[in-house]
């Protein structure tokens, strides 16, 4: 918000006050302040001159030559401006006179006539190409009125002048306007603020003969207010209506669009003209438009609207896009007689998505989807109506439309000031209290006990309940006059048991030589086409994103596989010949509530040497050992079309799904351009977590020795080493301590179809020393058992 000093001061008394003072204070009570803007600055040697003959330049078609008088003298000037006539006033730089930007103008020769200055165009004054009205953009700027000739032209135009950028926040729109900082100052500074004059002294006929209005949505038209004016004559607005202006960022255009800006940045109450002659039926309607009905906006792009955007209409067609912008078929014109001057009150949300969805933004949009003050609207209009008086542009109709279906009343909010004083670590009395929100123009009733009754005005729409008057009481007190204090609490900070566990198994997969990688949680939906997901599989049933930032994240993620894929491929684009990497992240699946279902999953990734399914593997088990969970299964799955059917297995542990690792199938490793084989595990980690056992329980050095016997079986191809560890442990009873697989062979001695394979097995008695015998009844009963349910022969 762009704030002109000198315009602040009409308002709020800061007339004596050092600049860095009032920055510094209106900082200190919570205004950011961006930057200062110092109008004025580095101008020297510019006066006022008066035109007083335009000659075309002997020997040059675009140039002029031009005698002005500044009063101590006559001068000579070549511009190749064509704007300019005789009897203009113009703003001169002599020789040797500076301009901002530190441009010094010297004498000097065009085309054989010599030049002593320069005419001065608004840019060349120090204001932007943006706000400088387009009817001098490309010329010289002529004066508004006769001005002593050779008077400074900082003095004749006013142009010494700070503008403060303030950063206004989201939930302050009442500082979208002068009036609201002038309320902050006066709050700052003890002062009581002085509100514009509205008060119209001459008006005639009535507004009833000349419009009527009707809301059709009130839901989404909390007020409309309309007044009328006749009799009006379009100019150019006088040179301190359009400084303002061009100074808060805004380009004049004619005295009645400029009338209606300069109320808006005034009130922070947006408005709209329309030519009264373009409204037909002498009626408004405000209503929302039909789907795929089109309206052209001033700025001249016919637009498609739908039937969730509000529309002002006349009784044929829409005239205006509410909140946003006019319609070109009722813009305001030079040969405009009679007007209609707007302020309603349109719902935050319906123009923020008008906006947002025509691609439309306006200094009128950007106000109320933040949220504008329904009891605003009156005072704007009769405020124009007021400046359309003084600058002698129209005669004003008495009387005003005023359609507002729900008034909108202040709250009234109850404070403790014993609670605030603890909080803000202060001692304010309840008078003292009491007195800094009558400083806000807050209505405060002390009531019958301790407590504060505060009622704020309707503007601050940000102040609902306790905790924020807190905030206002503090920094109206000061943030610099609070004394700093140490936090109290009386629980100890620290994380949460879950977070423990996630720390812990990273700490294992660290030291498991992976490196921890983090993705995004939008994706794109083409991630599970590239991993072959099925059509039917539940993690293609994606939330998707109302406003995404593109096709390649307009959804929520419901795997990482696709981000882990990702990842390793540009490792392997980049030439790195070996990678291995680890997320623990998570994925949002859809519920039967409005938020998703968030599940943390972990997924593992490897490609290059020494890189295989069995490092993968170890390093789960190494995880799975790690946090409690022994005895973990490796069934073998070959359905699953993201993973090499033949190289894929399910992890279960106690008949439930943990997860599945495997070598990627070879058409997604196509669908990623790689040709080195990659292994992926992904966990279910709250099911991990659920399964998870890490208490740790202190178990003695045995006394007794442990037994060790060797055993190899020979069984079919088809016999899973799970099968036979199985039945191994089933038949060992309380002595069998540990089963460790040390060989598989196929080669000569075994017959074809077959494979032998080599378990170490120790037995220990915890009790007393076994025997041979008590070892060799338990042996003997597991090779029993193997041949029996899997055919196993032992192999001599």
């Amino acid at each position: 918000m762009l704030v002109p000093i000198s315009w602040l001061k009409e308002y709020v008394n800061i007339k004596d006050m050092e600049s860095k003072d009032f920055l510094d204070r209106m900082i200190m009570s919570g205004s950011n302040i961006e930057e200062v803007h110092h109008y004025g600055e580095g101008i020297k040697k510019v006066v006022v001159g008066k035109v007083l003959k335009v000659e075309k330049h002997p020997d040059a078609d675009k140039l002029f030559v031009i005698t002005v008088d500044i009063g101590s003298e006559v001068l000579t000037i070549v511009t190749g401006a064509d704007n300019v006539h005789e009897e203009d006033y113009v703003p001169v730089v002599q020789s040797g006179g500076w301009l901002p930007g530190g441009i010094k103008i010297k004498k000097g020769k065009l085309r054989g006539i010599e030049s002593n200055g320069m005419l001065c165009s608004a840019q060349e004054l120090g204001f932007g190409d943006n706000v400088v009205p387009a009817a001098i953009k490309e010329g010289i700027l002529i004066l508004d009125q006769a001005y002593p000739l050779g008077m400074d032209i900082l003095e004749a135009l006013d142009l010494k002048e700070e503008v403060v950028e303030f950063e206004i926040t989201p939930n302050r729109p009442d500082c979208l306007s002068i009036l609201g900082m002038a309320r902050e100052a006066a709050a700052v500074f003890s002062d009581t603020i002085k509100y514009p004059s509205t008060d119209i002294k001459h008006n005639t006929d009535d507004i009833n003969d000349y419009i009527s209005v009707q809301i059709e949505k009130p839901e989404l038209c909390k007020r409309f207010t309309v007044k009328a004016i006749k009799d009006i004559v379009i100019r150019q607005s006088p040179w301190w209506l359009q400084k303002r202006l061009m100074a808060s960022g805004v380009r004049p255009i004619n005295n009645i669009v400029d009338i209606t800006n300069y109320v808006m940045l005034e009130y922070g109450q947006p408005l709209h003209a329309y030519d009264l002659r373009y409204v037909s039926g002498n009626k408004i309607v405000v209503d929302t438009a039909s789907d795929s009905q089109k309206f052209t906006t001033l700025d001249g792009v016919e637009r498609q609207l739908n039937s969730k955007m509000l529309m002002i209409n006349d009784a044929k067609e829409a005239v205006g896009l509410a909140g946003v912008m006019g319609g070109l078929n009722s813009e305001i014109k030079d040969d405009t007689v009679s007007i209609l001057i707007e302020a309603a009150n349109f719902d935050a949300d319906n123009v923020r998505a008008t906006s947002k969805k025509l691609g439309l933004r306006t200094e009128a949009s950007s106000r109320f989807e933040k949220g504008v003050d329904t009891n605003l609207t009156l005072d704007a209009v009769n405020r124009a109506c007021k400046l359309i008086e003084e600058l002698e542009a129209g005669t004003i109709i008495a009387g005003t439309i005023d359609v507002y279906p729900k008034t909108e009343e202040p709250r009234r909010i109850k404070v403790r000031p014993d609670r605030i004083n603890a909080l803000l670590n202060t001692n304010m009395s309840t008078d003292e209290l009491a007195d800094l929100y009558k400083r806000l123009e807050m209505e405060v009733d002390l009531g019958d006990g301790a407590d504060l009754y505060v009622q704020p005005p309707t503007v601050r729409l940000d102040l609902k309940e306790e905790v924020d008057l807190l905030e206002e009481a503090a920094r109206i007190y000061g943030y610099d006059n609070l004394d700093a204090t140490i936090p109290k609490g009386y629980t100890q900070g620290g994380n949460s048991s879950k977070l423990d566990f996630q720390n812990m198994v990273k700490e294992v997969l660290a030291a498991s030589g992976l490196n921890e990688i983090q993705t995004y949680s939008f994706a794109s939906p083409k991630g599970a086409d590239m991993i072959e997901l099925p059509e039917a599989s539940i993690k293609r049933n994606f939330i998707k994103l109302i406003n995404p930032l593109g096709e390649e994240n307009s959804i929520m993620r419901t795997t990482l596989i696709p981000n882990m894929m990702e990842t390793l491929i540009i490792n392997y684009n980049r030439n790195i010949n070996r990678a291995a990497a680890y997320e623990l992240g998570r994925i949002f699946l859809p519920s039967d509530t409005e938020l998703p279902n968030e599940a943390i999953s972990l997924v593992l990734g490897a490609y290059g040497q020494k890189n295989d399914f069995y490092m993968l593997k170890g390093i789960v088990e190494t995880l799975l050992d790690k946090i409690g969970i022994k005895g973990a299964e490796y069934e073998p799955e070959a359905n699953h079309s993201t993973f090499h059917p033949g190289r894929c297995a399910n992890i279960l542990y106690k008949n439930e799904y943990l997860g599945i690792i495997g070598e990627i199938h070879p058409d997604v490793a196509e669908n990623y351009d790689i040709s080195a084989r990659v292994y992926i595990c992904e966990l279910d980690f709250e099911s991990i977590l659920l399964n998870a056992d890490t208490e740790k329980i202190y178990s003695p050095l045995p006394k007794y020795p442990a037994m060790d016997r060797d055993m190899a079986i020979v069984v079919e191809e088809k016999v899973y080493v799970r099968e036979i560890e199985k039945i191994i442990l089933e038949n060992g009873g309380k002595i069998l301590e540990n089963v460790e697989l040390f060989d598989i062979y196929r080669g000569k001695q075994v017959k074809e179809g077959h494979k032998s394979i080599a378990y170490s097995l120790t037995y220990r008695n915890a009790e007393k020393t076994l025997t041979d015998g008590e070892v060799n009844r338990v042996h003997s009963r597991i090779i029993k058992a193997l041949k029996e349910k899997l055919g196993a022969e032992l192999r001599e």
